[in-house]
């Protein structure tokens, strides 16, 4: 209507993979009746295989143009030409859609062609997107249907390795050398200026340090290898609120694992939900229990729905307070696992000293717009380089709510003070994993775990953004200051790199207003010098993208760290002012949020718990 602002939603880009008539194709089957069929290249010992090549028989639904040649009847070279779309595209093969009036006799099973397609980012998992020409075989035609069905002869990703993964490598890895010298050689500079001004050269030395460590660290690190005979039994916790559109592909990929069924077990918590998530949630067991019986999912899957939304971590709570297993894992409600992201994540604890594993998170709705393929950039460089380095002296200082595995008892030594935690008299409502790696780390060992893979979806808005950012921060800085009385007994190294991370951020505002306003407008000197250092960082987390994912999104590194301290840097201010702010600033304020608060808990006062283990006003649905 006019007068009357749009809230315009925009719809997120997802790779598109082809579904399976099977809701659960990875999981053992304890009947033995069936193998599964998922990895025609299933080549555990090839270290140069990406980790989207672990399940090379994964079809995506992808329409490129392709041009199939074959040899003509009587001749050895290839000069029969048929153009086609593809229909399905995996690492090991293709369906391809041909017109009409094209003769397919030319084609038999057996039969040697060769292929030119491209693969556009967007299509399949960061790291595929190239222009290929490969060697294949007909293993198919379909006369009456118009399509060929093609094996390649080399896995795609042994195809890119020929040619752009070694060009790649090799120039990204002379940038990333000449810029790390430049920034070494920016620093010989301020250690010589030091004493003309100690506080601002002081600054650029301890970040300059910061970044290389952290990166250097970071490409030391390597994930723990699989014992295939290491299956600890595992309770997956999912918590959901509002989350109908994502919920039933996180439940599957949390049950559809690689993983023995008899040592994996799932639990639902409804978060007093007001949209349709409990339906679609008793919909996904309810079919599960039809479907897929044998995998015992009645006495795997248990569901709670809280009668009123008490908050993710009350949620956690309810999972807590009935996990039977060894280990937890939290996973969050809108975050999709791979197939054998358990077995990987658990493999740490082999070690009686690790209490908390994190997986990697990296972002399913990447190309949506150019704000979530920076948080792809941002997110990849997060874990594989910053959390990878903190694993590298095991103490993880956040172990990420998209997926993250604890060992039971270390949960519940510190679960009351955990669940009741306050903060200047407020209730903690958010921060809740940094807030239980926080007690978790005081006396155990966290790890990063690169293998252990999932997919998120993060915010395709920069209002939504900001605000998760401005919690985030606000979290960070709480959880920092809890953290700061008790890391200086863990590693010194990296006591000292935790207390420089938590004093850079803080001071960087200051630092540029410095440099690109204070020094130009009363010296009157172009700040060549912290520009330069701000492009040597920005292209320093482009190209670790570069060499470490190999993907074409590359360059948002340094769109993102333009971003930064244009936007999310002067967060920090205000987060620092308003750091005992409650809410999760997206639903409502002011006095009447205060109300509904109010409304709210009298109104879980009154509940009365449903089952003697769930909590609180917790409802037990039975599977």
């Amino acid at each position: 209507m006019f007068g009357k602002k749009k809230n315009l939603r925009i719809e997120d880009a997802m790779i598109r993979q082809m579904g399976d008539r099977r809701l659960l194709s990875h999981v053992p089957d304890p009947s033995g009746q069936r193998r599964n069929n998922d990895r025609r290249d299933n080549r555990e010992n090839d270290e140069s295989r990406p980790q989207y090549a672990r399940y090379a028989g994964r079809r995506f639904l992808i329409s490129t143009d392709v041009l199939l040649h074959y040899a003509k009847e009587g001749q050895e070279k290839r000069t029969g030409v048929i153009r086609g779309q593809s229909v399905d595209v995996s690492q090991t093969g293709m369906c391809i859609d041909v017109p009409i009036e094209t003769d397919l006799s030319v084609l038999s099973q057996g039969q040697k062609v060769d292929l030119d397609f491209r693969l556009k980012p967007g299509m399949m998992q960061e790291g595929t997107e190239k222009h290929y020409r490969i060697d294949a075989e007909v293993i198919r035609v379909w006369q009456d249907r118009h399509q060929v069905a093609v094996h390649f002869n080399e896995t795609l990703y042994e195809n890119r390795g020929k040619t752009v993964d070694t060009f790649l490598f090799t120039l990204s890895m002379a940038f990333l050398f000449m810029v790390a010298l430049i920034i070494l050689l920016m620093r010989v500079e301020s250690i010589h200026n030091f004493r003309s001004n100690m506080v601002l050269y002081g600054y650029s030395i301890m970040a300059a340090v910061f970044l290389l460590t952290r990166y250097f660290f970071g490409m030391l690190y390597r994930p723990i290898p699989i014992n295939p005979d290491y299956t600890p039994s595992v309770t997956v916790v999912i918590p959901c609120f509002n989350e109908e559109t994502w919920i039933r592909r996180t439940i599957l990929s949390c049950i559809d694992q690689d993983y023995p069924v008899d040592k994996l077990d799932i639990i639902i918590v409804d978060d007093g939900s007001t949209d349709k998530s409990a339906e679609v949630i008793e919909g996904t067991i309810e079919d599960l229990i039809r479907t897929e019986s044998r995998y015992l999912i009645r006495e795997r899957v248990r569901f709670f729905k809280q009668k009123y939304n008490q908050g993710k971590r009350e949620a956690m709570g309810v999972g807590i307070r009935n996990c039977r297993t060894e280990l937890i894992a939290f996973v969050d409600s809108d975050s999709f696992l791979e197939p054998d992201a358990i077995r990987n994540l658990v493999q740490p604890m082999q070690d009686p000293m690790m209490a908390g594993v994190t997986g990697r998170t990296d972002v399913a709705n990447t190309y949506t717009n150019h704000l979530t393929r920076m948080q792809s950039v941002r997110y990849y460089i997060s874990f594989r380089v910053m959390k990878a380095a903190e694993s590298y002296f095991d103490c993880v200082m956040c172990l990420s709510g998209p997926l993250s595995v604890y060992r039971i008892e270390a949960v519940r030594e510190v679960f009351e003070e955990w669940l009741h935690q306050q903060f200047m008299g407020q209730k903690a409502t958010f921060g809740d994993d940094r807030s239980l790696t926080n007690f978790v780390v005081k006396k155990h060992r966290t790890y990063y775990q690169d293998t252990a893979i999932c997919n998120t979806i993060v915010p395709n808005r920069h209002k939504v953004f900001l605000r998760q950012q401005m919690r985030w921060k606000r979290s960070w800085l709480r959880e920092s200051m809890k953290a700061g009385g008790f890391i200086w007994r863990k590693e010194p190294f990296m006591a000292i790199s935790f207390y420089v991370g938590l004093l850079i951020p803080m001071v960087a505002p200051l630092i540029v207003i410095y440099n690109l306003f204070y020094i130009p407008l009363t010296r009157h000197i172009f700040p060549t010098t912290f520009l330069l250092g701000l492009l040597m960082m920005s292209l320093m987390m482009s190209f670790a993208q570069l060499i470490l994912k190999k993907s074409t999104l590359w360059a948002y590194g340094l769109l993102f760290c333009l971003y930064y301290e244009c936007v999310l840097l002067w967060q920090m201010p205000w987060a620092w002012l308003t750091f005992w702010v409650s809410n999760w600033g997206t639903r409502g304020g002011g006095k009447q949020k205060e109300q509904k608060g109010k409304k709210k808990k009298k109104e879980i006062g009154k509940a009365k718990a449903d089952v003697s283990e769930g909590g609180e006003g917790v409802v037990q649905k039975e599977a």
